[in-house]
C-alpha cells in the first residue's frame, strides 16, 4: 500500500525512493526496479522520480551506491569485531555472500551491465575501496595493507561469482553449495591470524 504523502527534502525523497527500490530488488529482482514501480510503492509520481534520478538507470545506480555504502559499513563493523575476537571469520564471509546473493547486489550489477550501464559497479567498487583503505590504515604494519586488499579482492569476487553461478558450478564439480564460502573463510581466517600475530609481536617490542 502506498505510503501517505508528506513534505520531504530532496535528499529524504531520494532516500525513500532508494529504500523502496531495494525492497523491490529483493522481492522481485532487478527487472522490477523501475521508476514507475518505485513511484507506485512510495506514493509519488513518475515525473517526481524522473526529476530526482533522471532515468531508470540513474535510479539503479543510486541503488547500487546505497547498497555499496550499507554493505561495506556492516562488513567494516564485523571486521573490526573479528579483529577483537568477537566475531568468527565465517560471519564476515556470510554477510558478504548474502549481500550479493540474497540481497540482490550481484543480480543488480549483472542487470545493469547487460542493459548497457557500463559504470554500474563504480559505486560498489568505490565503497569497497573506502572500506579497504580504512582497514589498511589500522593494520599493524604497512605490508598488512596488501594482505587486506588481496583478501578483499578474493572475498568480493568469490561472492559476486557465487551469486551468479555458484549453485550450478558447485553441482557440476561435485562440491557442496557452501564450498565457495568455506574457501573464503579459510583464507580470511589465515589473514586475521596473521594480523593478530603481527599485533602481538608489535606489542612485545
Amino acid at each position: 500500500m502506498p505510503i501517505k504523502r508528506s513534505r520531504l527534502s530532496p535528499d529524504e525523497s531520494r532516500l525513500v525512493a532508494v529504500e523502496a527500490a531495494r525492497t523491490l530488488l529483493i522481492e522481485a529482482g532487478p527487472q522490477a526496479v523501475t521508476l514507475k514501480a518505485v513511484a507506485g510503492r512510495i506514493g509519488r509520481t513518475h515525473a517526481n522520480l524522473l526529476h530526482h534520478f533522471g532515468s531508470a538507470a540513474g535510479l539503479q545506480k543510486a541503488l547500487a551506491a546505497y547498497l555499496g555504502d550499507t554493505i561495506t559499513a556492516t562488513i567494516g563493523e564485523a571486521v573490526d569485531a573479528a579483529r577483537r575476537g568477537e566475531v568468527e571469520p565465517r560471519r564476515i564471509v556470510d554477510m558478504t555472500f548474502d549481500a550479493f546473493d540474497r540481497d540482490g547486489a550481484g543480480a543488480l550489477a549483472s542487470w545493469m551491465l547487460a542493459s548497457g550501464n557500463e559504470d554500474a559497479l563504480d559505486p560498489v567498487v568505490d565503497a569497497i575501496h573506502r572500506l579497504v583503505d580504512k582497514l589498511a590504515a589500522t593494520a599493524p604494519f604497512p605490508d598488512m595493507g596488501n594482505v587486506i586488499r588481496e583478501n578483499t579482492l578474493m572475498l568480493v569476487l568469490l561472492a559476486l561469482g557465487d551469486s551468479q553461478m555458484g549453485g550450478p558450478m558447485a553441482a557440476a564439480l561435485g562440491q557442496s553449495r557452501e564450498k565457495a564460502r568455506e574457501i573464503a573463510t579459510r583464507s580470511l581466517t589465515i589473514a586475521l591470524m596473521h594480523e593478530a600475530a603481527s599485533r602481538a609481536a608489535q606489542a612485545e617490542v
